[in-house]
């Protein structure tokens, strides 16, 4: 029986054609490696999942390639690569720094730096979340940083640059990773899906890129799971389901309620929702980042915003169309503000049905339109067994008496 291996480490990147969304950042890898103008040092800077490490190793792999091919990849056939590719390498030294982040680990990669290369032109030396180690160990650092042996070459990873000391800041070249963007992930996933004879919808590939939050390795991992879960057929519903995601639905019908005043049904959708098992505090963020995608589908020029399939924004602005921009504004500030208060209320329920109140009372009469709910003031009618006072504009007041200012004035 075959073993089965994880998504996000089968299909883990082994060339740099094959890192996905980061195409402008690979481009300057190779090209820094085809004319041989290599630094000393790196630092590749980004959140998790981006293909940090990934792009680290396949560098790692290819300046010491033999046989690079012409779009300047490692063969993958000459003893260095072979070598790699088993990881059997004695050019290639990985450190993970997040647990060997003291005085003596470094000293022990500094010991490491002064032996060459073994059939090969360097020896790579990756330090992962860099970011981790101790002071003391940045400072015994820092010399051979900055002043290596020509055959060494460090790749540093962080997923917190500001957590690098400016001093070793200094001496590295400086990679941003970009996070991932939807369409890129649910590119990717789709050619997994068809690699694995998985059958999957758009829309749930969608979900699943959404919820990775631009990390690759995330959403390899969260398909694995809904492919399991809907034996191997992964459907928007068994995405959504598997992964306990609100619907857009559910946000699409408390939008209706906003708009026609209906205080009932948004009350009852949220007891819905609750009762469905999603925490209140993840309902409304929910809340306002649909209101958020609802602003910008609601222009043209704002639509590039919008990471989801062109399904999803085609029904966004259906919906969008039905609402004027204030109302959104004020809406979206509602829930900023129920987001901010949520944690020191006592009464937590309350206060998401008082924001459900507010925001159902966005478009009532309202000289201030402040989304406070105030209606529009009424003038008294006088009651019809109430005196009337016949006073003319000549009539003086009359002075108050001296006791009775006496009093006043105690």
């Amino acid at each position: 029986m075959e073993n089965y291996i994880v998504s996000a480490r089968k299909y883990r990147p082994s060339t740099f054609a094959s890192v996905v969304g980061q195409k402008a950042l690979t481009a300057t890898l190779r090209n820094s490696i085809s004319k041989n103008r290599l630094a000393h040092a790196y630092l590749f800077c980004g959140s998790r999942g981006v293909g940090k490490t990934s792009c680290a190793r396949i560098f790692a792999k290819t300046i010491n390639c033999r046989h690079r091919n012409t779009d300047g990849e490692a063969c993958n056939e000459c003893d260095s690569c072979r070598e790699f590719n088993k990881g059997a390498s004695l050019n290639i030294v990985e450190l993970d720094a997040a647990s060997n982040n003291g005085i003596d680990d470094m000293k022990n990669i500094i010991d490491q730096v002064q032996v060459p290369p073994v059939n090969a032109d360097y020896r790579v030396f990756i330090i992962d979340e860099v970011h981790m180690l101790s002071n003391a160990a940045f400072n015994a650092f820092l010399k051979t940083l900055e002043e290596p042996p020509s055959y060494v070459v460090f790749i540093l990873a962080t997923t917190e640059k500001h957590k690098v000391l400016p001093t070793i800041l200094s001496r590295c070249q400086i990679y941003d990773f970009n996070r991932i963007t939807i369409q890129d992930m649910v590119d990717h996933l789709s050619y997994v899906a068809t690699q694995e004879g998985i059958i999957a919808e758009p829309a749930a590939l969608n979900v699943i890129a959404r919820k990775a939050d631009g990390a690759m390795r995330d959403a390899l991992s969260i398909f694995d799971q809904v492919a399991a879960s809907s034996m191997g057929n992964v459907t928007y519903a068994s995405a959504i389901d598997n992964l306990n995601i609100l619907d857009y639905e559910y946000y699409n019908r408390l939008i209706e309620a906003f708009l026609t005043g209906n205080i009932v049904d948004a009350l009852l959708i949220y007891k819905e929702i609750r009762e469905k098992g999603f925490d209140s505090l993840f309902f409304i963020n929910g809340l306002a980042q649909h209101l958020r995608d609802l602003m910008v589908a609601g222009n043209p020029k704002t639509m590039c915003l919008l990471e989801a399939s062109d399904q999803t924004r085609e029904a966004l602005a259906k919906v969008a169309a039905k609402c004027q921009p204030t109302f959104i504004y004020n809406a979206i500030s509602l829930c900023n503000k129920a987001d901010l208060d949520y944690r020191t209320a006592s009464n937590k329920q309350l206060l998401v049905e008082l924001t459900l109140i507010k925001l159902c009372q966005l478009l009532s009469p309202s000289p201030h339109e402040s989304g406070a709910g105030e209606g529009q003031l009424r003038p008294i009618k006088p009651s019809a067994q109430a005196p009337q006072a016949t006073t003319t504009a000549t009539t003086a007041p009359q002075p108050i008496a001296s006791d009775q200012q006496a009093t006043y004035g105690n």
